[in-house]
């Protein structure tokens, strides 16, 4: 069963900046396209950022130049990194990963005051 336990959110002053983590069990996933997505209140859920099997990477224009996705294959591991935040990045934000079809772990949530 794959699970996924996403960690780093929390309240940051604009400008600021926090690394979300989301750590992955059930197997090995070196292989599985992975990526973080966010939803503010009232509006969709949006993809931020993905990498593939081979880490290529690509982000949504609004975050583009601010957060950097990596990931530790080691440790199953998938973050990002957010730099110069802004208060539209409040949202909860989400980890998902492609095994056969798509999990979510449950979410952290990020506040960016101004």
């Amino acid at each position: 069963q794959v699970q996924l336990v996403e960690s780093g959110g929390g309240l940051v002053q604009a400008g600021g900046s926090l690394r979300l983590s989301c750590a992955a069990s059930g197997s090995s996933f070196s292989n599985n396209y992975m990526a973080w997505y966010r939803q503010a209140p009232g509006k969709q859920r949006e993809l931020v950022a993905a990498i593939t099997r081979g880490s290529n990477t690509n982000y949504a224009d609004s975050v583009k130049g601010r957060f950097t996705i990596s990931r530790d294959n080691a440790k199953n591991t998938v973050y990002l990194q957010m730099n110069s935040l802004k208060p539209d990045d409040t949202a909860v934000y989400y980890c998902m990963i492609v095994v056969r079809r798509a999990y979510w772990g449950q979410g952290t949530p990020v506040t960016v005051s101004s």
